[in-house]
């Protein structure tokens, strides 16, 4: 993951590296995808999330596209 200031800096960036942009989330997104990933990890009855359960924490927050498909 590579942080940037704006999408103007992830433009040029990727413009100097002959590359084309991934996909793009902001700080408050990530941090919304950490805390529902991790929220109950230290639990002693945790389990991995299921794909419905991944799916609908990307919904969720605004994760879409084909980067987002789990199932593609």
């Amino acid at each position: 993951m590579l942080l940037f200031r704006d999408e103007e800096h992830v433009d040029r960036w990727c413009a100097a590296r002959d590359m084309s942009p991934g996909a793009l989330l902001d700080l408050p997104q990530a941090w919304r995808l950490a805390r529902g990933w991790y929220e109950s990890k230290l639990q002693p009855d945790w389990r991995r999330h299921t794909l419905a359960e991944t799916e609908a924490l990307f919904t969720s927050i605004g994760l879409t596209g084909d980067f987002w498909d789990l199932r593609s």
